[in-house]
């Protein structure tokens, strides 16, 4: 009965995501026709920040309402986490309209303008929009959540159509990128005002939450702070010394290899830590429910991977354009860290529901401190697709070590459990 219920909720929550990045994905199809190569390359720098950014302006205090002792709690601590975002949000907003007034930016990134204007507007909608999904996990709300994922992905994919159309090739896809996130936040309110949840909380309810959750803050923000900031080394560092068609063609193969997977880790994360934080809360065992996980995961996972080394180039250019030629090399040397991704990071959670993030954060700094050496490679040879090879290869070092111990620390509760039995 509860792996049924559990397939239930994954296929409604990966189902409504899955529509959301078909819909990505295909205008795709479109996009590389009216973007060049040099155009996704800056506008993965511009997103680049955005992800590093998103967790400082929550510091990921969203996935406290799914292991919040009562609803009045998790009500508390959303609400000091849409405080929390939107201090960080107005701060953002002032540093980067002086930034942009100034012509402070660095010489590679001066290209992005006044686009620096929309870095806070974008960070200030996901935050805003991750939060009310964590409350919306917590009642296993899990339509709402895929219809806000397919707004975003619909919008955004019509605008930066239309924009690019209308010449404004720089723009058109960070503008794009934010409206589509504000209307799927948009979506989440309305949602949340049908559903007559209000968000009130006293100062001092608000405060006694954020303290009781923070662990989330002091280990999940840093742990996840430090990943974004190394994930974006490619774009960040490697992008100030190589030609932004580079990055471009990187950011492609990156989005075609992760955005797949993370459609189904994400819904897988939500709804394993959903129903593992029950059966926890309830004294029960939940390896059964990581297992079945890893069993369909590497099952699918494997014979995939294998079929795009082998076609990666021929299908992107046919695709995509002759344009892309040369993408199919950064496909192949991201694959082996794509397969490890899709079971460890779908359990990324089990840290939060054993109180362990402090030791996680560990594995997070040997990433960073991998990354850095294998961009610093890749600038010493001054090739960018080594620095790349080199990144993937740590990535996935780390992620399965990552998975070991996330399988290790649920066979020992599940073995604690059974022995108090």
């Amino acid at each position: 009965m509860k792996k049924n219920r559990l397939l239930r909720d994954f296929t409604t929550l990966a189902g409504g995501n899955v529509v959301a990045q078909v819909i990505a994905l295909a205008a795709y199809f479109v996009l590389t026709r009216i973007f060049t190569p040099d155009d996704f390359g800056l506008f993965n720098i511009f997103f680049s920040y955005i992800e590093v950014l998103i967790i400082l302006s929550t510091c990921k205090y969203e996935l406290a309402p799914v292991v919040a002792q009562s609803d009045d709690e998790a009500r508390a601590v959303a609400a000091f986490a849409l405080r929390l975002n939107t201090l960080v949000s107005l701060s953002l907003l002032a540093v980067a309209t002086v930034l942009w007034l100034s012509h402070s930016l660095p010489a590679r990134y001066d290209a992005l303008g006044w686009m620096v204007l929309l870095i806070p507007p974008m960070v200030f909608f996901s935050g805003t929009s991750r939060v009310y999904a964590g409350l919306f996990n917590r009642m296993k709300s899990y339509r709402v959540m895929a219809a806000s994922e397919t707004t975003n992905a619909a919008t955004a994919a019509l605008l930066k159509a239309l924009l690019g159309l209308l010449g404004m090739t720089r723009s058109g896809m960070p503008i794009g990128t934010v409206a589509g996130r504000g209307l799927a936040n948009l979506c989440y309110r309305l949602k949340m005002r049908q559903a007559g949840i209000v968000l009130r909380a006293t100062a001092a309810e608000r405060r006694a939450a954020a303290r009781r959750h923070a662990n989330f803050p002091r280990y999940v923000a840093t742990k996840d702070f430090v990943n974004s900031l190394s994930s974006a080394l490619p774009f960040l560092w490697l992008g100030v010394h190589f030609d932004h068609a580079e990055v471009g063609l990187f950011g492609l193969a990156l989005t075609f290899t992760f955005r797949p997977v993370n459609i189904l880790n994400v819904a897988i994360e939500r709804v394993l830590y959903s129903h593992c934080a029950e059966a926890m809360r309830a004294g029960q065992p939940v390896g059964h429910l990581v297992r079945h996980f890893l069993l369909v995961a590497n099952a699918v996972a494997l014979p995939c991977c294998a079929v795009a080394w082998l076609v990666a180039e021929p299908v992107m250019v046919f695709c995509f354009g002759f344009r892309w030629a040369g993408i199919g090399v950064y496909v192949q040397a991201l694959l082996p860290w794509v397969y490890v991704m899709l079971s460890s990071t779908s359990l990324m959670f089990i840290p939060n529901l054993f109180g362990t993030q402090r030791t996680e954060f560990g594995f997070y700094l040997l990433l960073l401190a991998l990354r850095v050496a294998a961009v610093a490679v890749g600038l010493w040879q001054g090739s960018f697709l080594l620095g790349v090879r080199l990144f993937a290869a740590a990535g996935a070092a780390v992620a399965l070590a990552l998975l070991v111990w996330y399988v290790t620390q649920v066979r020992r509760y599940d073995h604690q459990i059974l022995t108090r039995k």
